[in-house]
C-alpha cells in the first residue's frame, strides 16, 4: 500500500490513537456517582476558578468518550448537570456527544466504509437494514433513532458513515436528536447535589419513569412514522 493509499486510513488510526490514550490512561475508572462525589470539591473549585476551560475539557472528554463507546456516557451526562447546572451542562454534553459521533461517522466514511458497506449488503442484518433507512431518508431515520435509541449510539455512527449520509443531516439530526433525553438526564444531574449532599444514594431509576420515558419514545415513533410515510411516498414516485 503506497502512502496515497495509507493516506484515508489516517483518520481511524488517530481515533484509534486516542481511544488507546484514553483506555491506557485509567480514566474509565472515574465514571462513576462515588467517584464524583469523593471529588465533587475539587471538581467545583476548579470550575469556579476556570469555567470555561473547565467545560472545553468536559466537552473534549464527552467527545473521547463518545468516540471510543466507553461506558459511562449517562454518568457523565449525570456529572455534566451536577457540576454546570441542567442548561450549561446539557449543553455541553450534547456539543461533545456530537463531536465524538462525528469523528466516528469520519473515520467509517473515509476509511474502511467501502469494505464495511460490501459485507454488510452482502450478509444482511441489523446494519444492513439501518444503511437502508438512511438511504430512503438520512434526517429523519437518523432522527428517530438518537430520539428513540432502539439501536446502541455507536453502530448509528457507524452504519451513517458506510450509508454516506450527508454530514449536514446527519450533524443536524444528531445534534438535535439528542437534545430531548440528554436535558431530561443533565436535570436529574443537577438534582444530585442535594441527594448526595444527605448522603443519599440517587435513584437513577427515575430515567425510566413514565414521565421521563413516555414523552422521548413518542418523539422517537413520530419522527419513525414520519420517515417511514416518506419513504413509501418516494418509492411510488420512482415507480410511477
Amino acid at each position: 500500500m503506497n502512502m496515497r493509499g495509507l493516506g484515508r486510513y489516517w483518520p481511524v488510526i488517530i481515533l484509534v490513537a486516542l481511544v488507546a490514550a484514553l483506555l491506557l490512561s485509567g480514566a474509565s475508572r472515574y465514571l462513576s456517582l462515588d467517584s464524583l462525589q469523593a471529588h465533587e470539591a475539587l471538581l467545583r473549585g476548579l470550575i469556579a476558578d476556570h469555567l470555561v476551560l473547565s467545560l472545553l475539557l468536559f466537552i473534549g472528554v464527552y467527545a473521547l468518550a463518545t468516540a471510543a463507546s466507553l461506558p459511562g456516557a449517562l454518568i457523565l451526562t449525570l456529572a455534566g448537570g451536577f457540576l454546570f447546572g441542567t442548561w450549561v451542562g446539557g449543553g455541553a454534553t450534547i456539543v461533545g456527544a456530537t463531536l465524538g459521533a462525528m469523528l466516528v461517522f469520519y473515520a467509517v466514511r473515509t476509511s474502511f466504509g467501502h469494505a464495511l458497506r460490501e459485507k454488510a449488503e452482502a450478509g444482511g442484518g441489523r446494519l444492513k437494514a439501518m444503511m437502508d433507512g438512511i438511504k430512503d431518508g438520512a434526517f429523519g431515520y437518523i432522527l428517530s433513532l438518537r430520539l428513540l435509541p432502539v439501536a446502541p449510539f455507536w453502530l448509528v455512527n457507524v452504519a451513517a458513515g458506510v450509508a454516506h449520509a450527508p454530514v449536514r443531516a446527519y450533524l443536524l439530526a444528531t445534534f438535535f436528536g439528542i437534545m430531548p433525553a440528554t436535558f431530561i438526564y443533565s436535570g436529574i444531574g443537577a438534582g444530585l447535589g442535594t441527594v448526595l449532599a444527605h448522603g443519599g444514594k440517587p435513584n437513577l431509576g427515575l430515567i425510566f419513569e413514565p414521565t421521563v420515558l413516555l414523552p422521548l419514545v413518542a418523539l422517537g415513533l413520530l419522527s419513525l412514522g414520519t420517515t417511514i410515510v416518506r419513504g413509501v411516498l418516494a418509492r411510488r414516485r420512482k415507480a410511477s
